[in-house]
């Protein structure tokens, strides 16, 4: 249950060497990341745990190319990463969606930029398509400000996955959801990955959450000068049903072992 062995590179989709992240401050340098090494692999599915403050946000805006690296490199598909880009989508706790704008209007937005070439036709069809995989099929033209916050998260889900990105970034999406309409939302976003194999990175608070969705759990230790403390593999097959983990004994190890990381 800890570290696994060097990964073959060419099925590395994402690779952070001596990562190190620093804001100076009037008492001298706070290093958030202090030499962080992690290797993701193609198409899995990566959950990063950690306490309030450890720099996880910061790690996932750092990949997303939002913020700045002190030191070290991100190199994602061995090219580093020197800024923001339509091959990383980002689905954030909040989804931002501009009120005055449709559902498919929202997701268009994206769209557009990435896919240039695409007639109208097909930009429609993608939006349609990614709307219709997260249940808002019947929701085309409802206004963002018609929506609860649920629905709301799902447009964001389908925005991120229309732009057919190399990786997702998930920042605690369903953190300001009820328990009923987070589960579901975990249904459908790992519905869709499941479908497309995206490599995916998921910040989360929630540890059964992160069983649940992840193939690898990283565990990082408290900042200031935050690492990679413990690494999980989770081994339940895909696709899975929460009826399914919830009666395979291995679940309550792996709980177990989170718990006892983050109580230490």
């Amino acid at each position: 249950m800890s570290t696994n062995p060097a990964p073959n590179l060419r099925n590395v989709m994402l690779n952070m060497q001596d990562l190190t992240k620093v804001y100076p401050t009037p008492n001298g340098d706070y290093v958030v990341l202090d030499n962080l090494q992690l290797q993701v692999m193609k198409e899995e599915f990566v959950s990063i745990i950690g306490h309030s403050g450890c720099g996880k946000t910061t790690l996932l805006t750092m990949i997303a190319g939002l913020n700045e690296i002190s030191g070290g490199k991100i190199l994602l598909n061995e090219f580093p990463i020197s800024g923001p880009g339509p091959d990383r989508g980002v689905i954030f706790q909040s989804p931002s969606l501009l009120p005055w704008m449709t559902t498919l209007q929202n997701v268009m937005l994206g769209v557009k930029q990435v896919f240039p070439q695409a007639s109208k036709k097909e930009l429609n069809e993608i939006c349609q398509y990614y709307l219709d995989k997260v249940g808002l099929g019947n929701a085309l033209h409802k206004k963002a400000t018609e929506l609860s916050q649920g629905m709301q998260q799902r447009v964001g889900i389908a925005r991120a996955f229309a732009l057919r990105p190399k990786i997702l970034l998930l920042d605690e999406p369903f953190g300001m959801l009820d328990s009923l309409t987070r589960a579901e939302l975990q249904d459908v976003l790992l519905e869709i990955w499941d479908k497309e194999k995206i490599t995916a990175i998921q910040i989360t608070h929630d540890v059964d959450e992160a069983i649940f969705l992840a193939d690898r759990i990283i565990m990082m230790t408290s900042g200031p000068r935050a690492q990679i403390g413990d690494i999980l593999n989770i081994d339940f097959s895909r696709p899975r049903t929460r009826k399914d983990i919830l009666n395979d004994p291995d679940y309550y190890h792996y709980r177990k072992h989170l718990i006892d990381f983050l109580e230490h």
